[in-house]
């Protein structure tokens, strides 16, 4: 695999297949497959699916059927700050073997690694088990304190009954209690400026980063150092010159007055005998909002931060933050923002600034400051990071002494820039999407957004410079100030986003449908910034619940979002009114409470996701109470089982003008009653399977009661017997209630084939969906027998369709399908909500590759391929919590062929596509000798057929 800072080159061409976009995670070869990108180590993985650790199996007195894998369990060697008092607890078992699975299993946890190799569980002794479960087991042990160190391990039994013991983990508690931190809030809290304007005044809106240090000294030698912190809005923090940890943008946004993240490091080979300094940079973010107008602000950075020391005989002190620290705000960030840039002056520099005895007589003694509203909590999702760099592939000069940087993508992040030059030469680095025809930036899409980084030399050699405290959505980069002629190795793109781990690969023989995937790939990973962000790159990047609802299960294909979406799950109960009611956008630094259910359903919709995909329940238990209070508001906004409050109805549906951002053709708008009562409809079964999860019998019976009202008044109201459709037949008016069941038996039909029809009559083939209705249509057409419909969606190329857009550019998804033509107020680059459920039903029904929800977490695998249009071969792989699951089809002729790969513990259901049983082998042997394979039924032209984990090669004679 490629190391963190290896270098990616330009995009494949088009017809190559699409690579993953950021260097810790690319497969750069053609077989996602057999190139799989794992979590480093125990502790990357923790945060990825939010349990305490993983646990490989690699052990020598391990059983004949579980095989030693690449990646091994090992200790943490950086301690995670862990709030829960009954963490989860997950391990995956790996195997080439067929029918490979766990029977039991049995976990100890110790207070000590010796105990535990001497296999005692002092802090928790399960006993065996019985079962295959591996994920989210609730510790169940004594209960643990703030600061505790915990050790584990566990043994499983395979098929036959031998037990294997894997190696041994651990994690360490974080503060469980307020008044385990002893530290005070500390920053400097400016007072607005003489006569600023209270409106979008951009200069008040950026702040000098404060730089804040401490000297101390370590009586005598350090057993172990664990230093707790959060600095807000953004912060670096430093320990004797050299930072700690990799993150970048840290910690996670939250709603500051409900949640404040801190952050965790191990810092025992950090800190030594003697003196010693710690440093901290702090910059605004958006806790210091950069925006006045409809932007909320929490107040001016601060910090709070806990070092403590154990020393070798037992004895514990603490440096906290407090009065006796120094701060200045005249060092090189002179100012700082997410939306307008970072301008740094090298000149100001403050060489040793984090080291002991540097001279800080003229700064400032810290001011103590009020905390921030939240409680604190620990950050549970993986941090920021450079995930990778790209390279320019070329530059021109429009203009003298403009020089223009294509990177070949559209990528968030920033610039490192490498220059050498007199002392004070302002140089400026502007980003942007597009070009304008002349070749200079075009910036108009950008609103008030200055995307401007600013650097001044210090002249003394090579200079190199990135900023901190600001990120941008852009692919071209606008150098001016540049002393001399920059070339290309002047600039290099980094790729900054949350740090998840790639779970997903796919490629198929349609280009289109690879350049399509790559652009999707770029801008969903470049929108996690913690939360999934609409927009990287204008004045707005904020958490639009609308967008994702559905969407997201998709993303959950290409990368492993449990911790995160999780984390935006508690946004939006953070976002909650006392009344029930959510914002539309979550954390609600933008409060837009309008009571719509396409929005804040999200609220309902994503648990599960998360259920489904992850088999993680929790956060369905956990949010419980806020959903119910959400479905309790909105059923009082109901008149006669009717919802008729919607804000933005189906977002962005194709126009009939290409200037227009949203249609006003009444015919090709769908009516709020019709997108707010199926929704809260949906919504509603959601909650009357969660309430039966959760024993809540009362609650299932009234759910199920209040969905059964609205599908009665649904259908009596709104449906037109006469002509079969709902309200004006749109689109998606047949989608929504199509997708939701809302249809009556005899009519579905008619509304499927009024669906087919406004696509191959009005749309000519071509999306004729918005936001809401996108993220159902494609699994709705291919359940009703036209995924030859979706297929043409997948591969046009004329307006308005995906290939349009990269047939005109795009290497992400534009925020509009006429994003070339349309009133630049709003009209992004890089949006993810019009990918729709594209995602899924690539994974889903062209590989074949879903979870089962009566099985969930891929505990149960339901593969059932379609074979449509002129595809030759699909190959798609993805790293479920079971382990890796692969599917690669061919077909040539009548002959199909279609490797598959199930993970142990899991099983599968498969639809073969074949004319009859005659001539299916496996391995090429007949279906009768296959190992591992049980015949059901024929189903029209596919044989179904039960598997076991393992690989599985089957082929097939089928229609042609």
């Amino acid at each position: 695999m490629n190391n963190p800072n290896t270098e990616n080159p330009p995009p494949a061409a088009p017809s190559d297949f699409i690579r993953d976009i950021v260097g810790k995670h690319v497969a750069e070869k053609k077989h996602p497959q057999i190139h799989i990108r794992f979590p480093l180590k125990i502790g990357r993985f923790l945060f990825a699916v939010m349990t305490l650790a993983a646990l490989f199996f690699n052990h020598s007195a391990m059983a004949a059927n579980f095989m030693p894998v690449a990646l091994r369990c090992e200790n943490l060697s950086n301690p995670t700050g862990i709030d829960e008092a009954q963490p989860r607890l997950t391990w995956r078992v790996e195997s080439s073997r067929r029918g490979a699975k766990q029977t039991a299993c049995q976990i100890l946890v110790a207070s000590s690694q010796p105990l535990l190799e001497q296999d005692t569980g002092d802090l928790w002794d399960s006993g065996k088990i019985p079962g295959g479960q591996t994920l989210n087991i609730v510790y169940a042990g004594k209960p643990l304190a703030s600061r505790q160190q915990c050790f584990w391990k566990v043994c499983v039994w395979d098929a036959d009954g031998k037990p294997s013991w894997s190696d041994a983990a651990s994690w360490t508690m974080g503060l469980l209690q307020p008044d385990d931190w002893t530290g005070r809030w500390i920053g400097f809290d400016e007072r607005p400026r003489d006569n600023a304007p209270t409106t979008n005044d951009i200069a008040t809106r950026r702040l000098a980063a404060r730089w804040l240090r401490k000297d101390f000294t370590i009586s005598s030698k350090v057993k172990r150092a664990t230093v707790y912190f959060s600095g807000l809005g953004l912060s670096e923090l430093y320990l004797n010159g050299q930072k700690v940890g990799d993150e970048v943008l840290s910690p996670g946004l939250t709603d500051y007055d409900k949640r404040v993240f801190y952050i965790t490091h191990d810092a025992t080979g950090l800190v030594q005998a003697g003196s010693n300094a710690v440093g901290v940079i702090l910059g605004n973010g958006r806790f210091y909002a950069p925006r006045n107008k409809s932007s909320r602000s929490f107040g001016c950075p601060k910090l709070l931060l806990q070092l403590e020391v154990e020393y070798d005989d037992g004895t514990r002190e603490a440096i906290v933050s407090n009065p006796s620290w120094k701060l200045t705000t005249t060092g090189p960030i002179q100012a700082n923002n997410e939306y307008d840039g970072e301008e740094y002056d090298a000149r100001l520099e403050m060489p040793g600034w984090a080291n002991a005895g540097f001279d800080d007589s003229g700064w400032s003694p810290a001011q103590i400051v009020s905390a921030p509203g939240g409680k604190l909590a620990a950050q549970m999702i993986e941090p920021i990071r450079v995930t990778g760099t790209l390279k320019p592939i070329a530059i021109t000069e429009p203009e003298p002494g403009v020089f223009i940087y294509d990177m070949g993508q559209n990528m968030v992040g920033w610039c490192r820039l490498k220059v050498s030059g007199p002392a004070g030469t302002t140089m400026s680095l502007r980003h942007a999407e597009r070009l304008k025809p002349d070749g200079t930036l075009y910036l108009n899409n950008l609103r008030s957004a200055k995307v401007t980084d600013v650097y001044t030399l210090k002249g003394k050699g090579l200079e190199v410079y990135e900023p901190r405290f600001t990120y941008h959505g852009f692919r071209y980069v606008e150098v001016t100030g540049f002393p001399g002629k920059p070339t290309l190795a002047s600039l290099e793109g980094h790729v900054v986003n949350d740090d998840v781990a790639t779970a997903g690969g796919f490629e198929c023989s349609q280009p289109n449908i690879n350049r399509i995937y790559s652009s999707v790939v770029w801008g969903v990973r470049g929108n996690y910034r913690s939360i999934p962000t609409d927009c990287p790159q204008r004045d707005e990047r904020q958490g639009w619940l609308g967008d994702r609802s559905a969407e997201s299960r998709g993303e959950a294909y290409l990368f492993d979002i449990a911790a995160l979406y999780a984390k935006w799950v508690t946004d939006m109960a953070d976002s909650q009114k006392e009344n029930g009611s959510v914002s539309d956008v979550c954390p609600a630094y933008w409060p837009l409470y309008n009571d719509s259910a396409t929005w804040p359903g999200s609220m309902v919709i994503i648990p599960d996701l998360l259920l489904d995909q992850y088999d993680d329940k929790t956060v369905i238990a956990r949010q419980y109470p806020n959903m119910v209070r959400w479905i309790d508001h909105m059923s009082g906004h109901l008149t006669n089982g009717i919802l008729k409050k919607d804000k933005y109805g189906d977002w962005c549906v194709p126009p009939e003008n290409p200037k227009l951002i949203h249609s006003k053709d009444p015919a090709r708008q769908t009516a709020p009653e019709i997108l707010a009562t199926s929704y809260f409809y949906y919504c509603l079964t959601l909650m009357t399977d969660y309430a039966t999860l959760l024993d809540k019998t009362d609650d299932a019976r009234r759910f199920a009661a209040q969905a059964d009202q609205l599908k009665t008044a649904f259908n009596e109201n709104i449906y037109n017997r006469q002509l079969g459709y709902y309200g004006n037949g749109s689109p998606t008016a047949c989608v929504l209630p199509l997708a939701f069941d809302m249809v009556p038996v005899a009519e579905r039909g008619r509304v499927f084939n009024h669906l087919a029809e406004k696509i191959t009559r009005d749309t000519k083939g071509h999306v004729g969906t918005g936001l809401v209705g996108g993220q159902w249509a494609n699994r709705v057409l291919t359940a009703g027998g036209r995924a030859d419909l979706v297929y043409g969606f997948a591969t046009n190329t004329t307006y308005p369709s995906w290939g349009y857009m990269a047939d005109h550019g795009a290497t992400t998804v534009w925020e509009l399908w006429n994003g070339d033509t349309a009133d630049p107020a709003m009209n992004s680059g890089n949006h993810v909500m019009l990918v729709g459920d594209l995602i899924i039903w690539l994974y889903e029904n062209l590989a074949g590759i879903k979870s089962d929800p009566a099985q969930p977490g891929f505990k149960h695998i339901i593969m059932q391929p379609r074979l449509v249009g002129d595809l030759k071969f699909v190959k798609a792989w993805h790293l479920s919590p079971y382990g890796r699951i692969a599917s690669e089809w061919r077909r040539n002729g009548s002959d199909f062929d279609w490797r598959i790969t199930i993970p142990p513990n899991s099983t599968a259901t498969i639809y073969l596509p074949a004319a009859s049983t005659d001539g299916i082998t496996e391995d090429g042997k007949p279906l009768a000798k296959a190992a591992g394979v049980k015949f059901l039924r024929m189903v029209g032209d596919q044989a179904v057929m039960d598997v076991e984990s393992g690989e599985f090669h089957l082929s097939s004679k089928i229609n042609h």
